[in-house]
């Protein structure tokens, strides 16, 4: 079974709230018209017992039964207040009964001299409401009944309800369809995202949804919807670009591992040929390997997956470690390299072997573009909360349009030496992610032709402390 729509949903819980507010408000009108009419009738009722009252107080105090018979028919029996009238004495004596109640009589209640009681009786049908009253006047104490009728009343509550129950429906279709316009009203800004959303696709993803000006939270909505659009193109492109140059770069190696083999099956060759193909082959090999790392690694760090093990570790002893490793490559190339590290402990909180890692690529991207006799000096010291690794080269620099894309993957200045040196352009954005695994900040400082310094900073911690093993 399909679930209703929200349109919907809000229009029948509108329709809910309108029907409940609409019995809340008919029924307390019809009461608080209910009470204010029988008030005013009440009041009436009052005001012919105090009345009565008065006319009693005005008798003489020995004045007999016969003599307050006569009194009062004289007075009640021709006022329109003496219709539904009857009185008795302290003793029980009849001393006033009106003609109508004679033919009806009416039993009541009894009241207090303090509080009157009313109540409602038909009497042939027709509506009337009475009171019970004692008085005391002149030392005695008298009962009265008196009534009014209250068909007036009962028809203007009869047509007031009848008047409700018939605008009821007509203002309950209206609310209907009131609570169904606004319903979709509201949420069209939803239908156009909907569309808005079909159109987009892979092939299409610089395509956003229509921007709302409704000032509330479908505009907040569609705002973030479409910030949400910005970083999926953004990384749907990262990916396309970098799965096009891993292509591109794993391309190159094996066509030329393809094509040495060809070669030297082609025709028979002696050992000394066979072994300078294998050579080549297997250089090409090696740099495939090295890219095929470089890619998994990225590709590990992209999802989340590539961990590293952070501890405290001595900067000083692992950047030592890297220079020694290089002294070699150096005189290979016939490069001046020298070091100058910090001469006392440097701690910092990150992973030994990706911070060796981070010298190797610093080091290796200033050798291959440092000609020989180039100089290239490495160091290490402590500045405030700060440990700064510095690599600086006398190679043929970085212009400054290029420095902020020299940390981009397979990103090469000098796009022509890459290949004979092995460069994929994947290193700086390697030692990029390592330096922002360990909270710190890598920079390049240089002018066309007059070299590089690449500048590391990591946060400092302080030294563990070392178990002496006594107890």
């Amino acid at each position: 079974m399909s679930r209703l729509s929200i349109g919907v949903r809000l229009t029948l819980w509108y329709l809910a709230i309108f029907a409940f507010a609409q019995l809340v408000f008919g029924t307390g009108m019809w009461f608080v018209l209910r009470h204010h009419l029988y008030g005013l009738i009440d009041d009436g009722l009052v005001g012919q017992v105090e009345d009565l009252r008065n006319f009693m107080a005005s008798q003489k105090k020995n004045a007999t039964i016969a003599k307050l018979q006569e009194e009062i028919n004289e007075t009640y029996a021709l006022e329109h207040s003496g219709d539904y009238l009857e009185m008795y004495s302290e003793n029980g004596d009849l001393l006033y009964r009106s003609t109508f109640l004679k033919d009806h009589p009416v039993k009541l209640t009894s009241g207090t001299a303090n509080r009157t009681v009313f109540t409602d009786v038909r009497i042939d049908h027709r509506p009337f409401r009475f009171t019970f009253q004692r008085i005391e006047s002149n030392g005695h104490t008298y009962s009265a009944t008196m009534g009014v009728p209250t068909r007036e009343v009962v028809e203007t509550l009869d047509l007031f309800r009848a008047y409700l129950l018939m605008l009821a429906p007509l203002l309950f279709l209206a609310a209907a369809g009131g609570g169904y316009w606004l319903s979709r009203r509201a949420l069209s800004p939803v239908d156009d995202l909907l569309r808005g959303a079909r159109l987009i696709s892979g092939a299409n993803l610089n395509n956003r949804l229509p921007k709302l000006d409704t000032r509330d939270e479908l505009q907040r909505l569609s705002d973030t919807l479409n910030e949400m659009l910005d970083r999926i193109e953004s990384a749907f492109l990262r990916i396309t670009q970098f799965t096009a140059d891993a292509s591109h770069e794993l391309r190159t190696p094996v066509s030329l591992i393809r094509t040495e083999a060809e070669l030297a099956l082609r025709r028979s060759r002696g050992a000394a040929e066979y072994r300078e193909s294998l050579r080549h082959i297997l250089l090409e090999a090696e740099r495939t390997t090295s890219l095929i790392e470089q890619l998994l690694c990225l590709a590990r760090a992209d999802s989340g997956r590539e961990t590293l093990l952070m501890q405290p570790v001595d900067l000083r002893e692992t950047i030592q470690n890297v220079v020694n490793g290089w002294r070699q490559m150096a005189t290979i190339r016939n490069l001046q390299f020298s070091a100058s590290v910090a001469a006392r402990d440097l701690f910092v909180l990150g992973d030994e072997t990706a911070l060796r890692r981070l010298g190797d690529i610093l080091l290796d991207n200033a050798f291959k573009y440092t000609p020989s006799p180039g100089t290239v000096h490495l160091s290490l010291e402590h500045k405030g909360d700060s440990a700064v690794i510095a690599v600086e080269d006398s190679g043929m620099g970085v212009a400054e349009e290029d420095q902020g894309k020299i940390f981009e993957r397979f990103y090469r200045i000098d796009k022509s030496r890459s290949r004979a040196q092995g460069g994929a352009g994947l290193g700086l954005a390697i030692a990029q992610w390592i330096v922002l695994q360990h909270r710190g900040s890598i920079a390049v400082v240089s002018r066309p032709g007059s070299g590089a310094v690449f500048r590391v900073k990591l946060p400092k911690v302080a030294a563990p402390v070392q178990n002496s093993g006594v107890l």
